[in-house]
C-alpha cells in the first residue's frame, strides 16, 4: 500500500492489486464494498460538472452510440472498456482501464452496438403493441409517473409478448432459409435444421 493514502485509495488498491494484500484483508474490503453498495469501475452518484456540448458528444454520446472512444493524440480510436457486472456492463475509466476491464464494447456488426440492439428491441415491442410498463421492465427503465404507478404487468401480457417475439424469430429463420437452407455458421445451421 503506497504511503499517504486514504481509505478510498486502499479500497481501489486492493481491487487493482489483489496479489499485494492478504486474503483476510481482501475479504474485509469486499465485505465493506458490499455493505456500501460499491460497484467497481462505477462513478460516484454526485452530480457531475457541466459538460460542454462538444465534450458531451465526444466522450459520452458518441462512445455510447458506437462503442468507441475517438482518436485523440497520442491515443488512437479504441473500444470502450467495460466490466461484466453489473449488466449490461459498467464503463471502466482511469489508469489502465483496458487492463482492468472484462471486455470491450465492440460493435456486434458495423454500426451495430448493444445500445442499438436495445433500440431495435423496443421498436419490435412497439410493433407487438406491448404495454408500456412491460416495455420499460425489459429495457431496464423506470417510469416514475403517476400513470405508471397504477399500471401492472400480468402473466397474460408476458405470454403475448413471448409469443409475438417467437413468431418474429421464426419468421426471420424462414426468411433466412429462403436464401439457403444451411449455413457454415454451426449455431445458425443447427437452428435452420431444427426449423426445417
Amino acid at each position: 500500500m503506497p504511503p499517504n493514502s486514504t481509505d478510498e485509495d486502499f479500497g481501489t488498491y486492493s481491487y487493482n492489486h489483489p496479489q499485494a494484500i492478504t486474503e483476510a484483508t481482501r475479504a474485509k474490503v469486499e465485505r465493506a464494498a458490499a455493505d456500501l453498495g460499491y460497484v467497481r469501475g462505477c462513478t460516484s452518484g454526485e452530480v457531475s460538472a457541466h459538460w460542454r456540448r462538444n465534450g458531451f458528444t465526444t466522450w459520452l454520446f458518441r462512445p455510447a452510440a458506437t462503442g468507441w472512444y475517438p482518436a485523440k493524440a497520442p491515443q488512437q480510436a479504441h473500444p470502450v472498456p467495460v466490466l461484466a457486472k453489473s449488466w449490461p456492463g459498467v464503463t471502466v475509466r482511469g489508469r489502465n482501464a483496458a487492463g482492468r476491464a472484462d471486455a470491450c464494447w465492440l460493435p456486434v456488426a458495423p454500426r451495430l452496438t448493444p445500445h442499438g440492439l436495445r433500440h431495435t428491441h423496443k421498436t419490435l415491442m412497439d410493433g407487438l403493441d406491448t404495454p408500456s410498463k412491460l416495455k420499460d421492465e425489459r429495457m431496464g427503465h423506470l417510469d416514475g409517473s403517476v400513470q405508471a404507478r397504477y399500471s401492472h404487468i400480468t402473466a397474460e401480457m408476458r405470454c403475448r409478448l413471448l409469443e409475438g417475439l417467437t413468431d418474429l424469430w421464426n419468421a426471420a429463420l424462414d426468411q433466412r432459409m429462403s436464401y439457403s437452407v444451411g449455413s457454415p455458421v454451426r449455431v445458425l445451421d443447427a437452428l435452420l435444421r431444427q426449423r426445417r
